[in-house]
């Protein structure tokens, strides 16, 4: 499955993966070949941002 383009989908998505699957951002994105800083730009505009240790994005 490739990764949701509309921010607000991807938001739910990552989140659940983080949540479900795996234990940090780096550790998803090299899962699922994600580019981080991509991500987190996207993510950014619709004004979230990555909690480490929340492990989400808030």
């Amino acid at each position: 499955m490739s990764i949701p383009k509309d921010p607000i989908i991807l938001l739910s998505y990552v989140n659940t993966q983080l949540r479900d699957n795996y234990v940090s951002l780096d550790e998803l994105c090299a899962a699922l070949g994600a580019d981080k800083s991509e991500l987190t730009e996207k993510l950014a505009g619709v004004n979230y941002i990555y909690d480490e240790k929340l492990n989400k994005f808030v």
